[in-house]
C-alpha cells in the first residue's frame, strides 16, 4: 500500500487524534469522517444494482411478520408524572 506524508499543525492533529475510535488508524479516521455519506439518496441510486437472495427475502418477510404479531410496547405516559 503506497502512503504519502503530509504536515498538520497541533490543533488539526488533536482534532484527528479525537476523532479515533479504539486503535483506529488516522487514514481509517479520515476515510470515514471524509469519505462518501450514507444517505437515502445514496441508496436509491446504488437500489437497481443490489440482489437479494430468495431465501434472505424469505427470512425478511418472517421477521416482518413475528414484529406483527408482537409489536413493541410503549411504556405509558402516565408513568412519567
Amino acid at each position: 500500500m503506497a502512503v504519502k506524508t503530509i504536515t498538520i499543525d497541533l490543533a488539526a492533529y488533536e482534532m484527528l487524534a479525537a476523532e479515533k475510535r479504539g486503535n483506529e488508524s488516522f487514514s481509517k479516521v479520515i476515510k470515514r469522517r471524509l469519505g462518501p455519506t450514507k444517505t437515502a439518496k445514496r441508496l436509491l441510486e446504488v437500489l437497481p444494482d443490489i440482489q437479494v437472495s430468495e431465501e434472505s427475502l424469505a427470512h425478511m418477510e418472517e421477521i416482518v411478520r413475528a414484529r406483527k404479531d408482537s409489536p413493541a410496547l410503549s411504556p405509558s405516559l402516565d408513568s412519567f408524572d
